[in-house]
């Protein structure tokens, strides 16, 4: 196996750590050794998984999808295109003549014709010639006789309402209330804010202001401080570590891992391939040896020299035995038509008593047998005697 040919081994670049030069190769070496038996262990569980799905699943599969098609899915088939489907069809118009029809004919002949000239034609009477003209006449009356009075006491109402509320109130706001909180309240508070509160809130503003600067300041000074410590002393040191430690390691370690995955795939592989070729040295030509060499020849013996001899004497005796049992079975045909005639003809005579056999043909006329013609009833009329032509 030349791992190179498959991939250029990785260059050692200028700005790589010690520690990762160092490691490389002692870290691929343990690696290949610890994954080796994984990959091949895997290998192996992945080879008996195919070949057990091959030779097991699949065709275990196709037995059950047969087993099921022909235990339950061709009968449930059955059932329902050979009895469900004709029951249902045979069940439909019963159905709807005992559940369907009687609530049919109940709805048009006697809900419909009740509601129609029960309820709904007396309410359209009701509500035309009763409701209508009642309403009618009410609207007119609301309409003429309470419009003028009502607007005659709402204007009375108005006018007095303005008089002897509106006007007084907006009288007593104008000329008191509004005199009395413009010179009383505001003027005295506008003075208070303009001498008093204004400048000393503006004195505390530039005192507070200058001490929130101060407390910024300070702040600022303490924070930097405080950021280049824990730069220095944590964040510096842990980031060399990282990028010049760990970073590397992990990186090599990743890649070993990868190669050594490659490199344990090529060994597990060849492996195979090496017991494979003992296993068919050892068990396969062996075996195919003694399947071509003498199974082969001895099925064909067997086949040709015992089965197709014991075929062919099952065959025969087969349709001698449906010979003689057609000949029995016309044998016995025979019997019960020559004794249903005997028990018909009521005679013993040897010319009544016995059936006729071979009654020739005759044509119109004639007394010539022609091969063609239809052959002679067996049954003769009482007191004639069949002659036996010579």
């Amino acid at each position: 196996m030349d791992y190179g040919k498959h991939q250029a081994p990785r260059g050692y670049e200028p700005g790589e750590s010690v520690p990762a030069t160092l490691i490389r190769i002692p870290v691929r070496i343990v690696v290949v050794v610890l994954v080796l038996p994984v990959r091949m262990a895997w290998d192996v569980l992945t080879a008996l998984g195919h070949a057990a799905d091959r030779a097991l699943l699949r065709p275990l599969g196709r037995a059950l999808a047969r087993l099921l098609d022909t235990l339950v899915l061709t009968p449930l088939a059955w059932l329902y295109t050979g009895v469900l489907t004709p029951l249902g069809k045979a069940a439909v118009r019963p159905a709807a003549a005992l559940l369907l029809w009687p609530w049919v004919g109940l709805w048009r002949y006697v809900v419909v014709p009740v509601a129609r000239h029960g309820i709904a034609a007396p309410a359209v009477w009701l509500y035309a010639h009763v409701l209508t003209p009642l309403g009618h006449g009410l609207r007119w009356i609301g309409t003429a006789l309470p419009a003028p009075a009502a607007r005659a006491l709402g204007t009375g109402l108005d006018r007095l309402l303005d008089v002897l509320l509106l006007r007084p109130v907006a009288a007593l706001w104008r000329h008191v209330i509004v005199p009395a909180v413009r010179h009383g309240l505001v003027a005295p508070a506008v003075w208070l804010h303009e001498t008093l509160l204004t400048p000393l809130g503006q004195g505390t503003a530039r005192v507070l202001g200058r001490l929130g600067r101060a407390i910024a300041a300070t702040g600022r000074g303490l924070g930097t401080a405080a950021a280049w410590l824990v730069m220095t002393l944590l964040v510096a040191p842990a980031s060399w570590t990282y990028r010049r430690i760990l970073a590397p390691v992990g990186r090599e370690v990743a890649a070993a891992f990868e190669a050594a995955w490659r490199i344990t795939g090529y060994v597990s592989r060849a492996v195979g391939r090496f017991v494979a070729r003992l296993a068919w040295h050892l068990i396969g030509a062996p075996v195919s040896w003694a399947y071509r060499t003498l199974c082969v020849p001895v099925g064909h013996f067997l086949r040709d020299s015992v089965w197709a001899p014991a075929r062919r004497a099952a065959a025969e005796a087969g349709r001698a035995a449906r010979r003689a049992a057609l000949a029995s079975a016309r044998e016995t045909v025979r019997r019960a038509r020559r004794d249903a005639w005997r028990a018909l003809g009521g005679s013993t005579d040897g010319a009544r008593s016995r059936e006729p056999v071979g009654i020739p043909a005759r044509t119109l006329g004639s007394t010539t047998t022609v091969p063609s013609a239809a052959q002679a009833t067996e049954s003769a009329p009482f007191g004639e005697k069949f002659v036996e032509r010579v």
